[in-house]
């Protein structure tokens, strides 16, 4: 059996898929989600292959993370399937680009299902798991930018991203005395499928990449290793005395 398990949601494209591969570098066993689509299944099918390739193991449980059945099976499925869990990686989120005049109900409830509903429900499920193994354990939820700073077109998306700061902090306190730790990036402009069909809807990528690369102190933009990498250390040995932090990783977009 391995001796390191984690779960990352989220996990076919982008931010997710980069979180899954860097951990499998550091020697973790994989549970990957997404949603169960066709397109999604290629994906993941792919994520998996990469992940062997490196020597680890890695199964999939499709299914929406706001869905509790799904949680409680891809939680479920690495103890019975790997003996443990060590690390939640509650990745999977939407975001739609919409003037807030122009978002119905509809799209802020699944907004909001997804996005809070499903990290609460993974930070729920692996505490339980924490808990009950005693040897303590590592979360990691997916924040933003726009959860420190509210944007324009993206008001129902922002406010999720606040309410999964204020889940991190307070999931922290509540269990910090069972050596678990609750953390969370906030990502700025991060090159992902996700991102460059933001772009396009606000005109032009290379125009949009250039807008929001020159508000970086760095002078430009990320990648999805980047956010990958501060995951990688928040869920080591070392960062063990740190816990309830949303961490940017913005190039110095924002500084708070």
């Amino acid at each position: 059996m391995s001796t390191k398990v984690a779960i990352v949601t989220g996990a076919a494209r982008g931010i997710g898929r980069g979180i899954a591969l860097r951990l499998a570098d550091d020697g973790y066993d994989l549970i990957v989600n997404d949603l169960d689509t066709t397109e999604t299944l290629n994906l993941i099918g792919g994520v998996i292959a990469e992940v062997l390739e490196k020597g680890r193991r890695a199964m999939r449980v499709l299914g929406d993370v706001s869905e509790e059945a799904t949680v409680a099976s891809l939680v479920n499925t690495a103890v019975q399937q790997y003996g443990r869990l060590d690390v939640m990686v509650a990745n999977a989120g939407v975001a739609p680009f919409k003037p807030a005049l122009q978002t119905t109900v509809e799209e802020f409830d699944r907004t909001f299902q997804i996005n809070v509903r499903g990290t609460f429900l993974c930070y729920k499920y692996a505490v339980q798991q924490f808990i009950e193994q005693g040897e303590g354990g590592r979360i990691i939820g997916a924040s933003s930018a726009a959860g420190k700073e509210g944007n324009a077109s993206l008001s129902v998306y922002s406010a999720t991203k606040f309410a999964i700061r204020g889940l991190t902090q307070s999931f922290a306190k509540e269990y910090g005395a069972h050596k678990i730790t609750v953390n969370a990036y906030a990502p700025g402009v991060i090159d992902t499928p996700a991102m460059r069909a933001m772009g396009e809807a606000m005109g032009s990528m290379d125009i949009f990449n250039k807008i929001m690369a020159e508000k970086t102190a760095v002078g430009y933009n990320g990648s999805t290793d980047d956010v990958a990498s501060l995951v990688s250390f928040l869920v080591s040995k070392e960062a063990h005395f740190i816990t309830g932090q949303t961490i940017s990783v913005d190039g110095g977009w924002q500084l708070s």
